[in-house]
């Protein structure tokens, strides 16, 4: 009964003392400790196991169990002094709590003392200071009173004078009376409920009235609208009047200056009349020559009788640009049929540098719309005609080294620009067809000296490169796109554009397209006679080394057509108003171009392509079935690393501006090879197993060659790109797993079928069926072999495509170049 209520005891107890991992931890953290009764885990048996690990140490068993009763006696004693310390802690806390509630209370007691006295404080100071208040508002009443009165006495004199100075015309002292009374008059708009002040105002408005209709009455005295300018020049009265007319209503200052510049460019709309000889555009130059010599007349005569901040300078010299667009333009309306292009680039030129001139003598101030005024700072790379930047203003005067000045034609420097040349722009139609007329000779002329000239020859520094004609043409688009830029950046730049896509087309047409040599049908001649006697043959080439260079030199040049057209088409929409950016596209053309190269690259892959047919006719022809040995690589084999080595050098050497459609190349011709190759191997029937090995051997020595296509015949061993080498290998593998089919046993069927189907991973019956034809099985045979193929075919996934093909892990190139290694030196032993 003892036992059982210990044990029930330790059960309460050990549920009692059961911590939390959290409460473990921390009691660790605070009391960490080394000695194994203190760990949570702690086990009483491995505990004793560990004091008495042997049957000799349970003689010391006394002495333990002591040990342990006194570190028991000395708990307890611990425990009892640490309870009996708890016992007064209660009371003690509720005491501390009771003396920090009074001193709260007497806190707050205090603070409600100090409110109570900073009240009475604030209460004092405001009596103290009310009278100070009063004192310094009836100052600052006072202090206005005493300034609006001065500014009254002001306002009344100056009234006063203004008045009689205007009777007595004295402007100088006016102008600057005037201003001052304005101004003084502002300090009184909140009074104008007054009746003294409001009419005090009035007689302002009046003096600045009769000031205004009496300066206009002493301008239009000395300047009259009819007859001759007054002689003398300008007096002082004027000048001063001027002065006043910027303090008047801004109305009387553009009536002065609109009657004097109409005054003085009258004798121009006299001596230009449309009627006139001089008024055509061949004596364009004697307009700007006229004005020219009445800005120098006025700048001499009346330059300091307007103020500087006026501009008049400017101002005649914009309304001349404004009558001459003007009479210009009506007089070519009137004479549109005698406008030929020479005389109208002519005037454009003259009046493009007479704006020029503007834009260096003036501002622009006076215009309302000034562009900014930006530069490009970076030159760009000058080997293509359109990444170098457009002449500066004075491109038209047929300099050279003005070619290199940049400017950005979106920002152009000359706020001037357009302000006469516009009136042009109607007529640039004459221009338009004058260039389409000229590249339309220009085609022509380039079809004739190519014609002249031959094809570029092999061997040559023109074989492979680029014509020369395709430079020509784009220079001459850059020289025409930059004078109708200069001109005009509207719908006749839309118009050059067309023009620019109607002989691109045509030069593709005409000098790339045109030239390609055409492929012929007749296809050389390798028999079989001569292919197993090892004859050199090269009558299957169809086209000639110069043909070859001719086709390539085409090749880099529509590849030039085709990126600087793309240049030409960023520089027309540089060039173009912004609304109009969305109508220049010349992607046709660029398409166009990449037709020829595309088609140039075809070319080249059918020549080789067509030189290597006889020989693949000549393998699918030969008697398989009849080798007794296996030797060196057959007679076609020979014949078609021939014709690669005479053709793909070549073409190398005249591609090496345009190494990635070398590569073009030589990944089209590969995926023209190999499924051919494939399809001639599948001809090849019936086979031996010895003939199987020849194929095998001819297999890899052609895959070893195409894997070395890119730097074959060089000096310079380049590694050839991976996507090529991928496409080599992947398909090579394909003919060798092919003929390693044909050259395993038939029988059992279960396993010859299994193996075609981990090898080749093709689940279409037609091809299982090819390979039973070159194995040379009865049509009995092949029955049974394709209703067990049907059978054996692993279930697609679901989900899937049901299509014949099948994904089935390859060998690896490597392990395919291993057990060709060790056919070879089965070959080789046999030999």
């Amino acid at each position: 009964m003892m036992e059982e209520e210990e044990f029930e005891f330790a059960e309460d107890l050990e549920a009692i003392l059961h911590l939390t991992p959290e409460v473990q931890l921390a009691i660790e953290q605070v009391f960490p400790s080394q000695d194994p009764l203190d760990r949570a885990d702690f086990n009483a048996v491995e505990y004793i196991n560990t004091l008495f690990p042997t049957e000799q140490s349970l003689a010391n068993i006394d002495d333990v169990v002591n040990k342990i009763r006194l570190k028991i006696r000395r708990l307890d004693d611990n425990i009892r002094t640490v309870v009996r310390g708890q016992t007064n802690v209660g009371q003690d806390g509720r005491q501390a709590l009771e003396e920090a509630q009074i001193a709260i209370q007497q806190l707050f007691g205090k603070i409600k003392d100090i409110k109570d006295k900073a009240e009475k404080s604030e209460q004092m100071v405001k009596e103290i200071t009310r009278d100070i208040k009063q004192l310094d508002h009836a100052k600052r009443h006072l202090t206005t009173s005493i300034t609006t009165l001065n500014h009254l006495h002001m306002l009344v004199g100056g009234v006063d004078s203004l008045e009689a100075m205007t009777r007595k015309r004295q402007y100088g002292e006016v102008a600057n009376l005037l201003q001052g009374v304005v101004n003084v008059l502002e300090h009184f708009h909140k009074y104008m409920g007054i009746p003294q002040i409001r009419q005090l105002s009035e007689r302002v408005k009046a003096a600045q009235s009769e000031l205004g209709t009496q300066i206009l009455a002493d301008f239009e005295e000395a300047f009259p609208s009819q007859g001759s300018k007054r002689p003398g020049g300008p007096s002082n009265v004027l000048r001063d009047a001027c002065l006043v007319a910027n303090v008047l209503d801004p109305r009387i200052k553009q009536e002065i200056i609109k009657k004097f510049i109409r005054q003085h460019l009258s004798e121009y709309l006299v001596l230009f009349q449309e009627n006139q000889d001089v008024a055509w555009l061949d004596k364009i130059d004697r307009r700007y020559a006229w004005i020219k010599r009445q800005l120098l007349d006025y700048e001499e005569k009346y330059g300091r009788m307007f103020p500087e901040e006026w501009c008049m300078t400017e101002r005649i010299a914009v309304e001349f640009c404004h009558i001459t667009r003007a009479e210009l333009a009506k007089v070519m309306r009137t004479r549109a049929k005698e406008i030929e292009v020479k005389l109208l680039l002519f005037a454009i030129q003259r009046t493009t540098n007479f704006e020029g001139l503007l834009a260096k003598r003036f501002t622009g101030c006076t215009l309302t719309d000034v562009p900014g005024q930006k530069r490009p700072d970076s030159p760009l790379d000058p080997t293509n005609p359109f990444l170098e930047d457009e002449p500066g203003e004075e491109a038209g005067t047929e300099k050279d080294e003005d070619l290199t000045k940049p400017k950005k034609p979106k920002a152009p420097d000359n706020p001037f620009h357009g302000i006469v040349s516009k009136c042009f722009e109607p007529h640039l139609y004459v221009y338009i067809e004058s260039q389409d007329k000229n590249l339309g000779e220009l085609i022509d002329r380039f079809v004739a000296d190519f014609r002249a000239q031959g094809p570029p020859k092999a061997g040559t520094e023109e074989g492979g490169a680029v014509l020369p004609s395709c430079a020509d043409l784009f220079v001459y688009y850059k020289k025409c796109m930059v004078q109708c830029s200069q001109l005009s950046t509207g719908e006749p730049m839309i118009a050059l554009t067309t023009i620019f896509q109607k002989f691109l087309r045509e030069y593709a047409w005409k000098i790339l397209s045109g030239n390609l040599p055409k492929s012929s049908t007749n296809s050389g001649g390798l028999t079989i006679s001569s292919l197993l006697k090892e004859k050199e043959v090269s009558e299957a080439a169809k086209f000639t080394v110069d043909e070859l260079c001719l086709i390539c030199s085409i090749l880099s040049t529509a590849e030039y057509c085709l990126a600087t057209t793309q240049q030409l088409e960023e520089k027309l929409k540089e060039k173009v108003d912004k609304v109009l950016v969305e109508r220049i596209n010349l992607t046709g053309e660029m398409d166009t171009f990449s037709t020829v190269i595309s088609n140039s690259i075809q070319l080249l892959v059918q020549d080789l392509d067509a030189a290597c047919d006889p020989a693949l006719t000549a393998m699918s022809k030969m008697p398989w079935q009849s080798v007794e040995h296996v030797g060196d690589q057959s007679p076609y084999v020979t014949s078609i690393i021939m014709h690669i080595k005479q053709n793909v050098p070549i073409i190398r050497d005249n591609l090496a501006s345009t190494r990635k459609y070398f590569t073009q190349f030589c990944i089209k011709f590969t995926n023209s090879f190999i499924p051919k190759f494939i399809n001639h191997l599948f001809r090849c029937k019936p086979i031996s197993m010895v003939g199987a090995e020849q194929l095998l051997l001819d297999t890899h020595s052609l895959k070893t060659v195409l894997l070395d296509l890119p730097s074959i015949g060089s000096q310079v061993l380049r590694k050839a790109p991976a996507s090529y080498t991928k496409i080599v290998v992947k398909g090579m593998t394909r003919a060798e797993m092919i003929l390693k089919v044909v050259m395993a046993p038939h029988e059992p069927p279960v396993v010859f079928v299994d193996n075609y189907i981990k090898l080749l991973a093709d689940g279409n019956p037609e091809t299982f069926q090819k390979i039973l034809d070159m194995k040379g099985l009865k049509r009995s045979e092949q029955s049974s072999m394709l209703e067990l193929f049907r059978q054996r075919l692993p279930t697609p996934p679901s989900g899937a495509d049901g299509g014949p093909s099948l994904s089935f892990s390859t060998p690896t190139p490597e392990q395919e170049s291993s057990r060709i290694r060790k056919l070879e030196k089965l070959i080789k032993k046999r030999l």
